[in-house]
C-alpha cells in the first residue's frame, strides 16, 4: 500500500475487494445485525435469500445489472436475492455488450439454487459513446447464449466489436456477422422500445416491424427469434404488445413476456434515476420526461400481467421449452 493508505496485508486487501466477510462483519458484537447484512448486497453469497413458499411459473429473461454501468441500479447478488423471494424459475442477466457481471451472478445463483440464463444486450448503430445524451443513439439486439457453445460464441462477438470500435463504449457490430457467429447457438429477443422491431412499430407501423421481424427470423431462424412483451404503463404499450403478438402469430414466432429490469426493487428507482442523469449529464429536472415510471422495472411479472398462456397478451410464462438448453451456472 502507498501514499496515506493504512498497512493491510494483501490476502486482506483481496478479501474486502472479493467481498467475503469474517462473521464479526456479518453479524457485529455477535448479534445477527439485517440492517449492516443489507448495506452490502454481497453479503449474499454468505446468507443465501430466502426462496418464495408459493413457486412462480415465470422467467426474466431480460435484465440489467449495475454492470450496465450507469443504467441498471442492482448488484448481481440483489436480483437474485429478489428472484429468489418471489419464487422465480429462472433469471437472464443480459448487461449492455459484456459479460463483465456473469461471475458474481452465476455465483449468487449456485448458492440460492436459481436457473441462470447469460446474455447481452448488444448497441448496434452506435456513432459514439453512450454518454452524454438523454437517449443514446443506436438499436439494441437482446442475445441469450444457448449453453457453454453459445456462451463463448457472445463473448467472442462483443470483444470483436470492442476491437472494431476502436473506442471505449463504442462496439461496433454487423447483424449479419452476428447471426454467422451465433451458428444456431443464440436466442434473440426482439427487446425493448430501441430493438429493431419496437422501433419500427413506433415510428413507421405494422408493416415495418413485420419487415424487420422477418429479417430476423431470416437470419438467425425462426426457432431462435422471440417476440418480446412489455408493459411499463406507457399509453401505447397494450396496443403496441398486441399488434407485436399478431406479428408472433403471423410469423410462427414465440412471444415472451420481460419486465426489460434495470433494477430488482422499486427502492432502487430514485438510484435508477440518478444513474441516468449521471450517464446524461443532466439535471434530474432536464430528465424528468426521459425517466419511466418509478415501478415497473423491477424483478418479477410486470403488474399488468395476469398469469396466460404463453404467447398471448398477458403472459407471464416463458415458453415450457425454455431455456432451450440446459443452462450454465
Amino acid at each position: 500500500m502507498s501514499w496515506h493508505n493504512p498497512p493491510m496485508p494483501w490476502p486482506e486487501l483481496e478479501r474486502r475487494l472479493s467481498g467475503r466477510f469474517t462473521e464479526d462483519e456479518l453479524a457485529p458484537d455477535g448479534r445477527d445485525d439485517p440492517a449492516r447484512a443489507r448495506r452490502h448486497p454481497r453479503v449474499e453469497r454468505e446468507r443465501p435469500p430466502t426462496r418464495s413458499a408459493v413457486p412462480h411459473p415465470y422467467a426474466e429473461l431480460h435484465c440489467h445489472s449495475n454492470f450496465s454501468f450507469l443504467d441498471g441500479a442492482s448488484h448481481p447478488e440483489e436480483l437474485v436475492a429478489e428472484a429468489v423471494r418471489l419464487g422465480l424459475e429462472a433469471l437472464a442477466v443480459t448487461d449492455h455488450d459484456g459479460l463483465y457481471g456473469v461471475v458474481r451472478f452465476a455465483e449468487a445463483a449456485a448458492a440460492a439454487g436459481l436457473r441462470t440464463v447469460f446474455g447481452a444486450e448488444l448497441s448496434l448503430g452506435l456513432t459514439q459513446p453512450g454518454g452524454g445524451v438523454p437517449d443514446p443513439d443506436g438499436q439494441h439486439l437482446l442475445v441469450l447464449a444457448n449453453g457453454p457453445e453459445g456462451y463463448r460464441r457472445l463473448s467472442s462477438a462483443i470483444t470483436e466489436a470492442h476491437l472494431a470500435g476502436g473506442r471505449k463504449g463504442r462496439p461496433v457490430y454487423d447483424l449479419d456477422q452476428l447471426a454467422e457467429a451465433a451458428g444456431g447457438h443464440w436466442t434473440v429477443l426482439t427487446g425493448c422500445r430501441k430493438g429493431s422491431v419496437r422501433s419500427a412499430l413506433t415510428g413507421e407501423g405494422v408493416p415495418a416491424a413485420d419487415r424487420e421481424l422477418g429479417r430476423l427470423a431470416e437470419l438467425f431462424g425462426a426457432d431462435r427469434v422471440a417476440v418480446e412483451l412489455f408493459d411499463h404503463g406507457g399509453p401505447a404499450d397494450t396496443a403496441h404488445n398486441d399488434a407485436l403478438v399478431s406479428l408472433a402469430e403471423r410469423r410462427g414466432l414465440r412471444a415472451v413476456a420481460t419486465n426489460a429490469v434495470h433494477y430488482a426493487t422499486p427502492s432502487r428507482w430514485p438510484l435508477a434515476a440518478a444513474t441516468a442523469a449521471i450517464r446524461a449529464r443532466r439535471t434530474l429536472d432536464e430528465m424528468d420526461g426521459w425517466l419511466p415510471p418509478p415501478a415497473p422495472r423491477t424483478c418479477g411479472p410486470g403488474r399488468r400481467w395476469p398469469p396466460g398462456s404463453p404467447g398471448t397478451p398477458g403472459s407471464c410464462v416463458a415458453p415450457p421449452s425454455w431455456p432451450p438448453s440446459p443452462p450454465s451456472t
